[in-house]
């Protein structure tokens, strides 16, 4: 799965705040998220992130020319 910095995913489980979305600012094997309800951060092995993930809202690198 291609997860890029500045994307934005939605998870199957929901954050003790109420959201769903994380917007990913680190990325290698570790993947730092920023949950956008409640600016909470983590950072999970990236196995564990794209086995939780049910789809990506929005992929910061579309608008690049």
């Amino acid at each position: 799965m291609d997860i890029q910095l500045g994307d934005i995913l939605r998870m199957k489980k929901q954050h003790p705040c109420g959201s769903y979305t994380w917007e990913v600012i680190r990325t290698g094997t570790d993947i730092r998220m920023k949950c956008t309800g409640c600016t909470h951060q983590v950072m999970l092995p990236r196995h564990k992130v794209e086995k939780s993930i049910k789809e990506i809202i929005k992929n910061n690198n579309e608008n690049i020319i």
